[in-house]
């Protein structure tokens, strides 16, 4: 026979049939739904590993490193201080004096901004920051000899200060609306000080008007006392000399002997030791001619508009004379050469280009910038290159390159008045020509036909000193010879 179940466990047991499909599918949902959030808690611990490596490594987990913190820690690193040095200045010269300081500790500088100047006996070299940031410590004084590589200031690179570009856009707005404010004050200062100018300018006029009636009044005066007795003449001539005595300037004592010693700085130096180097290695000889300047300068007048306008510079008698002594070396090669070798030269360098050293007097001393291959160019080609260089060596931009390397030399002490001199020989060229002040002189006239006269004309005197030991008297004598050719009569420049 068959157990009996009772109703009871059978409706239990029931239940429990159909119940476990359930439990199953629920705790394959649970397991479903837990997966993505695992997933999310793994990757957010992953990313603030990285953002902060240290939290979880070397400190407890109590005391975890602020954002912030770990930001500056990561800055202090990337931006550490710069030690800027002395740079390269050219081939021949390692040191030079610290002339100036144009920024000091504390300023901030931009990318290739200008922070000190070097002098040297040749040229003056400036120091630029390599990149943004603010100087922190200066490693050298001012009138200093420094050397090339030497440290000289510490650079912190980064971005301007607080205050500037980096504030927030409040702070902007806050800032733009006070520059309107500051814009519309200094409009209204501007109009104010317009109407003070033109009150004042009207009061001036009226009184001028009324210093001119009184002055008129008292010539009539006086005209009137003249008239009537001389001898009341003298008393307000005494009083009004003992006047201006009293109201001139103080004069120092009569016998003062002040004295102040100023030193020399290098390019100073460096030029008296190439002058007593001139002298005392070439035999320097002088010789003089006179040039008869009324052609060239009735050249000039006719063309110095024209060339002015289309070419942008002003046409002088520089160009006139670095294109005639070109021609002229070119028919007299050895008053371009010059002599090298070992003790005082025995060797001879003739060269079939001419590059001219044009003197130009600075504020620290005399430098001769090079026109290179002047015998190529024409007359405004040279002129435009004359005023570049000139500009150059007034800017105290001039470079080492731009001063070596000159074969001749023009050096014009007429623009300062001087008659006539005698230059020192610019090694290692072997002439130098000295251009003088025009001046006006009876000068004998010849004409065509044969015939004479006696005119006012305007002379200019020029001295070629030549080293002797490669030029002749005759060589350098028609050097001078060629030139007053060239430039009296200018179309023998063209055959």
């Amino acid at each position: 026979m068959l157990p009996q179940v009772s109703v009871p466990s059978r409706r239990a047991a029931l239940r429990s049939a159909s119940a476990a499909p359930l439990r199953s599918q629920r705790s394959l949902s649970c397991l479903a739904t837990s997966t993505p959030r695992l997933q999310q808690q793994q990757q957010q611990q992953q990313r603030a590993a990285v953002a902060s490596p240290l939290r979880f490594s070397s400190l407890p987990r109590q005391s975890p490193i602020a954002p912030s913190a770990a930001r500056c820690f990561h800055a202090s690193q990337i931006f550490a201080a710069e030690t800027v040095k002395v740079p390269q200045m050219a081939e021949s010269i390692s040191e030079g004096t610290l002339k100036q300081w144009n920024k000091k500790k504390g300023d901030f500088v931009q990318a290739d901004e200008e922070v000190a100047v070097i002098e040297t006996d040749k040229i003056d070299v400036t120091v630029n920051a390599p990149q943004a940031g603010t100087i922190t410590e200066t490693l050298a004084n001012e009138e200093d000899t420094v050397t090339v590589g030497q440290d000289l200031f510490k650079l912190e690179p980064g971005e301007a200060p607080e205050g500037g570009s980096s504030g927030g856009g409040d702070k902007g707005g806050e800032e733009k609306e006070q520059k309107q404010k500051q814009e519309e004050e200094d409009s209204k200062k501007q109009e104010e000080e317009k109407n003070k100018k033109q009150e004042e300018s009207k009061k001036k006029e009226a009184e001028e008007s009324k210093k001119q009636d009184q002055q008129k009044q008292q010539q009539q005066q006086q005209q009137q006392q003249q008239k009537q007795s001389e001898k009341k003449e003298s008393k307000p001539s005494s009083s009004s000399s003992s006047s201006g005595a009293d109201s001139a300037p103080s004069k120092p004592p009569a016998g003062s002997r002040g004295e102040q010693r100023v030193k020399m700085n290098r390019m100073r130096v460096r030029i008296a030791e190439r002058l007593k180097q001139s002298q005392n290695t070439a035999a320097s000889l002088t010789t003089f001619n006179e040039i008869d300047m009324t052609n060239l300068m009735q050249f000039r007048a006719r063309h110095k508009d024209r060339i002015l306008k289309e070419h942008g510079v002003k046409l002088g008698f520089m160009g006139a004379f670095t294109k005639a002594a070109c021609l002229a070396l070119k028919e007299i090669p050895a008053a371009n050469a010059s002599i090298e070798g070992e003790g005082l030269g025995d060797t001879i360098v003739y060269r079939d280009y001419v590059d001219v050293s044009v003197a130009v007097s600075t504020e620290k001393g005399l430098v001769t910038p090079v026109v290179r291959n002047a015998e190529s160019m024409s007359i405004i080609e040279i002129e435009q290159e004359i005023a570049r260089l000139g500009k150059k060596a007034r800017d105290n931009k001039l470079t080492l390159e731009d001063m070596t390397g000159g074969t001749f030399t023009i050096s014009n002490g007429g623009v300062f008045g001087s008659l006539f001199g005698t230059p020192i020989l610019n090694l290692p060229g072997s002439a130098i020509l000295g251009m003088h002040a025009i001046k006006e002189k009876p000068w004998v006239v010849e004409h065509p036909d044969g015939s004479k006269t006696i005119e006012i004309r305007p002379i200019m005197v020029i001295a070629i000193t030549y080293d002797h030991r490669l030029l002749d008297g005759r060589e350098a004598v028609q050097v001078g010879v060629k030139l007053k050719t060239y430039l009296e009569d200018l179309g023998a420049q063209l055959l």
